[in-house]
């Protein structure tokens, strides 16, 4: 179905050009699973984004072999790409949000593919349209529908952006990411469905840092490093014996680490006390009290609109509560002017699930991350901390991967030495080697300066790794919390235990 040899993928810069994809070569036949993993920045979503004629602006593609379908693609036109995309390969992309137009409804974005490729009478399609949107575990698909991108939480956005994909019933789905934004438990409903896509004869092209994922669905693992594919193979073989040693350091870091608790956390850096939020006749949060110590790590977590992402907006100030209060630092933070908050936010950071829609994308990231910093002081070692180097500081957000943002991200957050750091998904983009870095960098952040965090997640392997207590949120209300251990080994509550099942694990099949 797809055979490349020696894909080479150029992008030239005003001062520089930069090889994102090195001679490479693979093949996927029809009905199997093929797995792209590494690092952020190895060239992973490039590769896969070539195979639909979509490897970004400016980008120079060449191969000395390139068949998709038994065509060769080489020259071919954004005419010929065209008629290829939607039918025979629908693409899932990392960002929802940035892949879904805001100015249309869900419904008009996945009725656009119907529409273009002529599938369904015209009267059929918002049916379908409800019928994919179920397909995917979206809850009332009707109402749903009708709503934009902005009113969806990231993980409704998410399978929303999958529905739309396999509109066109694609015979090809290329998936990069395709549960990132995913709670265990849905995310386990749409990994059962790419099963059954699967099962169902399409061909599927997986890119994920998610080695757990990756060896639920894959047939084989391309492992790709610097551009290049190091190790390539079937992935029972590739899973058990790996040979090379960046492969290893993959798997080491998927079986992740314990980091060593706090035991004696400082006085309350913030505490919400009845947070009621309610939108409409819509109550999001249900009298959530919470408090978090100095040099406290304390885990949030939850299905996709649960309340999570509101919680942390009502701890940071960006919306006031309708009943509760919050206080940072033993003063009132919630119910007062803006002009009276503004001070107070270096002490208080966040980084954001999505962050290239939270950075300027007029602004290098030598000046995103500079506004964080005083006045004379470089952004270099700051960005050295999350381990990026100085030849990131004069891209734009646009230039850099999913997981080379999320890091520039943590680096604004860490700047200014923050008292406390809400952290929403802070490491859902990046890749298992990467992710070990940096919840290394954060937990190492509250021993040598003393920052709690709020961590959010819908990834339930890392809220273990960090987090000292951790409280579980279900439809607004916080029903199960208390420290890591004895919540997650010994989880009294039915929706606690339902989340710990749904966890994919790392198979070793033979």
């Amino acid at each position: 179905m797809i055979e490349v040899e020696n894909l080479r993928v150029v992008f030239r810069l005003p001062k520089r050009q930069v090889e994102a994809v090195r001679g490479v070569s693979f093949r996927i036949e029809p009905g199997e699973c093929v797995a792209l993993v590494g690092e952020s920045g190895s060239g992973k979503s490039v590769t896969a984004r070539s195979l639909a004629g979509l490897a970004g602006p400016g980008a120079q593609v060449s191969a000395d072999r390139f068949t998709v379908d038994g065509r060769d693609m080489r020259g071919a036109t954004g005419r010929d790409w065209r008629r290829l995309r939607g039918r025979f390969a629908g693409l899932i992309l990392q960002d929802a949000l940035v892949s879904l137009d805001p100015l249309r409804t869900v419904g008009a974005e996945i009725g656009e593919v119907l529409r273009t490729h002529g599938i369904g009478e015209r009267r059929d399609r918002d049916a379908r349209v409800r019928q994919l949107l179920t397909d995917v575990h979206v809850p009332e698909p009707e109402r749903r529908a009708r709503q934009y991108p902005h009113q969806l939480s990231g993980g409704l956005r998410q399978r929303a952006l999958i529905a739309s994909a396999l509109a066109g019933g694609p015979r090809l789905l290329i998936a990069d990411e395709p549960t990132t934004a995913l709670d265990a438990t849905v995310q386990a409903q749409i990994l059962t469905l790419l099963a059954e896509r699967r099962a169902a004869g399409e061909t599927l092209l997986l890119i994920s840092h998610d080695l757990a994922v990756v060896s639920r669905l894959a047939d084989r693992i391309l492992v790709m490093k610097d551009g290049r594919i190091v190790e390539s193979g079937t992935t029972g073989v590739l899973l058990s014996a790996a040979g090379h040693p960046y492969t290893k350091e993959l798997i080491a870091a998927a079986n992740g680490r314990r980091r060593p608790a706090r035991t004696e956390p400082g006085p309350v850096v913030a505490e919400a006390t009845a947070l009621r939020k309610v939108y409409g006749d819509r109550t999001v949060v249900r009298d959530v009290g919470v408090s978090i110590r100095r040099g406290e790590i304390v885990g949030l977590v939850g299905e996709s609109g649960s309340g999570k992402t509101t919680l942390a907006q009502l701890l940071f100030g960006l919306t006031d509560p309708t009943s509760g209060h919050v206080r940072f630092e033993g003063e009132p933070f919630s119910g007062i002017p803006e002009r009276a908050r503004r001070p107070i936010r270096r002490r208080l950071q966040f980084i954001a699930q999505d962050p290239l829609s939270a950075f300027d994308p007029r602004w290098t990231v030598r000046r995103i991350v500079g506004e964080a910093l005083g006045r004379g002081e470089s952004a270099e070692p700051v960005l050295a901390r999350v381990g990026l180097g100085p030849e990131v500081l004069d891209r734009y957000p646009r230039q850099l991967s999913g997981g080379q943002r999320q890091r520039v991200a943590v680096a604004r957050a860490i700047a200014p030495r923050p008292s406390l750091i809400i952290c929403d998904e802070p490491v859902s983009a990046l890749d298992v080697s990467v992710q070990a870095q940096v919840l290394d960098l954060l937990a190492g952040i509250r021993e040598t300066d003393g920052t709690a965090l709020l961590f959010i997640s819908h990834d339930l392997g890392v809220i273990r790794d960090i987090a000292d207590r951790v409280l579980v949120l279900q439809d607004g209300r916080v029903v199960e919390q208390g420290p890591v251990k004895a919540v997650f080994d010994h989880a009294g509550h039915e929706y606690t235990r339902t989340l710990l099942a749904a966890v994919p694990k790392l198979e070793v099949r033979t």
